[in-house]
This record gives C-alpha cells, sequence and structure tokens, in this order.
C-alpha cells in the first residue's frame, strides 16, 4: 500500500470513484475506436471450438436465464450501438450489413470488458492486499459476464449468416 492512513470512507469513496472512472473512461476511448479496426476473425474475437458455436454459453453458464438482466452500456454514450437485442425488422430481413456491423459492435463490446479488467492492479497502491484481491475478484465478477455475452451473441450471429447467406 503506497497511500497510507485513509480512512474507510476515503478507501470506499476512491475504490468506487475509480471503478466509475475506469469503466465510463475505456467505454468512452473504445467507442472512439472505428469499427473497421475491428475484426470478428481475429484470433481474440474469434470463435473457439470449445465455444461450440457459442453452445457452452448456453449449456454451462446458463446464459439464457441471466442475459436480459445484464445492461447495455450503449444507453450511456449517445454513439453506442444498441446490443440488448436484434431489432426485429432488421432480422426480417437477414441484413447482412445489419448483422455484420452487430458482430463487431460485439468486439468492441469484448475488448472495452478486457480493457476494464487491466488497470486492477492500481487498487494495490492504496488498499491493503487483500482488498486489492477483492478488487480483481470484481474486475471479472463484473466483466467476464459481458465478455461471455458478446461471445455469445457473436457466435449466434455467425450461425444466423452461416444458415442465410
Amino acid at each position: 500500500m503506497i497511500i497510507k492512513n485513509l480512512t474507510h470512507f476515503w478507501l470506499i469513496f476512491l475504490n468506487i470513484s475509480s471503478w466509475v472512472v475506469i469503466h465510463l473512461g475505456v467505454s468512452y476511448l473504445c467507442l472512439k475506436i472505428p469499427l473497421g479496426k475491428f475484426n470478428y476473425n481475429n484470433w481474440l474475437f474469434k470463435i473457439k471450438s470449445f465455444e461450440s458455436h457459442g453452445k457452452i454459453y448456453e449449456k454451462i453458464f446458463k446464459i439464457k436465464k441471466w442475459k436480459d438482466k445484464v445492461p447495455d452500456g450503449a444507453k450511456i454514450f449517445k454513439k453506442g450501438f444498441p446490443k440488448k437485442k436484434l431489432e426485429q425488422k432488421k432480422l426480417e430481413q437477414t441484413n447482412k450489413k445489419y448483422f455484420n456491423t452487430f458482430m463487431l459492435e460485439t468486439c468492441r463490446g469484448e475488448i472495452t470488458h478486457w480493457l476494464q479488467i487491466l488497470p486492477v492492479w492500481i487498487f494495490f497502491l492504496w488498499n491493503p492486499w487483500w482488498s486489492g484481491i477483492i478488487m480483481i475478484v470484481y474486475a471479472f465478477l463484473v466483466n467476464l459476464p459481458c465478455i461471455m455475452l458478446q461471445r455469445y451473441n457473436r457466435a449466434r450471429l455467425l450461425r444466423i449468416l452461416d444458415k442465410n447467406y
């Protein structure tokens, strides 16, 4: 712990405000990345064989039971792409461009959540070691479900594209 002698109030305030800045700051910066920089066939975003076209998220993680409870961060920023559900009109038209944009936006969402985990080390600067561990657990508990949801949606969209095109 580098910063010492903080009261419990200030530790809690610093932790909460730091997470707010990290979540909003990383989200804003990732929103500024042009969509053309993302590629869902990139090694990070490509759906892996063990994911079984997204079925692993249904069978093991029961994603269908909780996916609607995860907030869509697109509502925070006006330029965000809503990924909560497929637009029915677009689904009926099987609009390939819309599906492609949606999949690229899932890449943006996934990298955003990976990047929100990375700065967790800073919490060791003012917290005792055990509290820093709690911050690591928090970072993963908050971001991994969102990462899984992005990968699940991308796998579903790829199945739709493969079926229709």
